[in-house]
């Protein structure tokens, strides 16, 4: 069995990263820092029914994020193709990133080991991460139900502006 990396925990910082993502854009966290809140959200595969919930739930509730300046990042271990085809495909208002080699993933701690029909296999597990403007991580949501997980979010947000 492989090594599990562990999560980063509340007050430490947020792992760096740098992604290709949807709109033909590359973006970095670095690039939110001292400016927004980041709600950074990883999810198994793009266009799957779970998936898809997930991301319109964020969709429709982005005007609530944006009043409260918190910028929304969805991140797959899909290629860059796949999120670019996923994010038109459901007019998806906020950038899509590839983490195609996972290692992103990795260094947040939710690349792990699991199971469907018997067969083990490894993949994103549904986690979301909030980010402070000063890049640390402030809270985590981890084994996320992708219905009415946006407003989960926007709950705690509001709770602890």
């Amino acid at each position: 069995m492989a090594e599990k990396k562990t999560v980063p925990a509340v007050g430490e910082p947020a792992p760096p990263f740098t992604l290709p993502a949807s709109g033909a854009q590359s973006i970095s966290l670095g690039d939110f820092k001292g400016k927004k809140t980041v709600v950074l959200y990883f999810y198994p595969r793009a266009d799957t029914p779970g998936c898809t919930k997930e991301a319109c739930g964020f969709r429709d509730a982005l005007a609530d994020y944006d009043k409260a300046n918190v910028v929304v990042l969805g991140i797959s271990p899909d290629p860059v193709k796949a999120v670019e085809k996923f994010s038109g495909k459901f007019e998806l208002n906020f950038p899509l990133l590839a983490d195609a080699d996972h290692a992103v993933a990795e260094k947040y701690g939710v690349w792990v080991e699991k199971s469907m029909y018997g067969k083990k296999y490894w993949g994103a597990a549904r986690s979301t991460f909030v980010i402070g403007k000063d890049g640390k991580i402030r809270h985590v949501f981890e084994k996320v139900k992708p219905e009415g997980h946006d407003q989960e979010v926007l709950a705690w947000l509001k709770e602890h502006p």
